[in-house]
């Protein structure tokens, strides 16, 4: 026991003797004797006697201990005390069973004299215990009781839970293939792509009741991207990847060991990147009469930018669009834009934000070209389009005339859409122009005649 623990206790017991019997008894007597000083039987004679002050000592010790010890005095008055969140000791065979309906955690309420509650506090090792080795497997629920190692016999207690309701099934393995998951992309260098992922081993060992296993959809080894040390294209070594398993639902199963809880591995980075041109399309109608004449970009009319992301997704991609509203200019010489370039779908990182245009405007011209050269898109695998007509169509080109002057039938590019269209359909269908010029504006009259099958 620890000394400095007992002279504590020593301690409190003294105090609360002298406050709450000795000073008491002793003004009383003071009191008296105050009081009888004068008195003809002198008093002071009579207990100057050597035996009466030890038979009244001796007396008075005998009253206080029988009022105590009947608890007719008390030294304090009963009260409670909570010990909250107590750890419970839960002995079974881990290797072999599964236990459901566990707990953690109890409170213990105790209840006593202060001095008692105090010695419980002090001295106690307030060991809850949860005994379950003498149980086997079995489907049924079993009400278990705690049990609580009291160390002050004076005191009660009560247990929050005082029992638990456990169902006990017999631990199973079985060998589960292991895929990853990637945490925390978003924090990862927006210039990076993974290009490889490898794991030190495909298959682990999952532990558990029947069911438990039967809820595993998956098991997957946890790779968290928002590592610090992640910071070069260049191959990672990875230690200590945690491993979790999900149910159907994508809930992480904490019913469920697995053997090893985690396991090494690499990802290598690399860096794809592609450069392509911007390209300025236009909102609204300019004032009657004006077309637009030129288009700088950061002083450039022609201007590109460096895009970054998985090479898959980024070969895909041949130009990045920036929209500007010219509704109502044209009037009042050049108009000046800073336009927000938005990152493409699978773009992770582009060279810049935003840029500046400039628009200049000029008096509308237009011109008259046929064309013949017309390409199906959209058209499904199994069909064929033929045309029933090899008459051209006309095409009315605006803009100002040093533009249009350049355009030719040749570097139309003229389309009809037949994603909606099946085997069978024979009819007109309407021609679009596709341009990446927003300098020009291309009227199409006519349609044509084709025939599906």
């Amino acid at each position: 026991m620890n000394m400095n623990k007992l002279k504590k206790v020593f301690k409190a017991l003294y105090n609360q003797l002298d406050k709450r019997i000795i000073t008491p008894i002793s003004r009383a007597i003071y009191y008296l004797f105050d009081k009888l000083k004068n008195n003809p039987i002198h008093v002071d004679r009579f207990l100057n006697r050597p035996k009466v002050l030890l038979y009244f000592s001796l007396g008075l010790a005998v009253l206080v201990f029988f009022l105590v010890d009947s608890q007719v005095i008390t030294l304090v008055e009963t009260e409670a005390e909570i010990l909250s969140n107590e750890p419970v000791t839960i002995i079974y065979n881990k290797e072999a069973y599964v236990v459901e309906g566990l707990v953690d955690h109890v409170d213990i309420i105790l209840t006593g004299r202060k001095s008692s509650l105090y010695l419980a506090k002090q001295l106690g090792s307030h060991e809850v215990v949860l005994d379950l080795s003498d149980y086997e497997a079995s489907n049924t629920p079993r009400k278990v009781n705690l049990t609580y190692n009291q160390t002050v016999d004076n005191i009660s207690y009560k247990l929050d839970p005082s029992y638990v309701n456990v169902v006990i099934k017999k631990k199973i393995s079985e060998q589960r293939s292991v895929t990853y998951e990637l945490l925390n992309e978003n924090k990862l260098n927006e210039k990076f792509s993974i290009s490889n992922v490898s794991l030190a081993q495909n298959e682990v060992v999952v532990k558990g009741s029947e069911d438990a296993l039967k809820s595993i959809a998956t098991v997957k080894a946890l790779v968290d991207l928002s590592n610090p040390k992640f910071s070069e294209a260049i191959t990672y070594e990875l230690d200590s990847l945690p491993l979790v398993a999900y149910n159907s639902k994508g809930e992480i199963l904490d019913n469920v060991e697995i053997v090893p809880n985690t396991i090494s591995g690499s990802i290598t980075f690399s860096t794809y990147k592609k450069t392509v041109p911007i390209v300025v399309s236009t909102t609204g109608n300019l004032v009657a009469g004006k077309a637009i004449s030129s288009i700088t970009i950061n002083g450039k009319t022609n201007y590109s930018v460096d895009i970054y992301g998985e090479k898959e997704e980024i070969d895909k991609i041949n130009t990045v669009p920036v929209s500007i509203d010219v509704n109502e200019k044209g009037n009042g010489g050049a108009q000046t834009y800073t336009a927000t370039i938005s990152k493409p779908a699978g773009v992770r990182s582009i060279s810049e934000s935003d840029v500046k245009i400039v628009v200049t405007f000029g008096e509308e011209k237009q011109k008259t070209i046929e064309i013949t050269n017309i390409r199906p898109v959209n058209l499904a695998n199994n069909l064929t389009v033929n045309r029933l007509s090899a008459e051209p169509i006309t095409v009315q080109v605006k803009g100002v005339g040093s533009v249009i002057d350049t355009v030719t039938p040749e570097n139309i590019s003229a389309y009809i859409d037949l994603a909606n269209y099946s085997a069978g359909f024979t009819g007109e269908v309407e021609v679009k122009i596709e341009s990446n010029d927003s300098r020009v504006t291309y009227v199409v009259s006519g349609k044509v005649n084709i025939t599906i099958q």
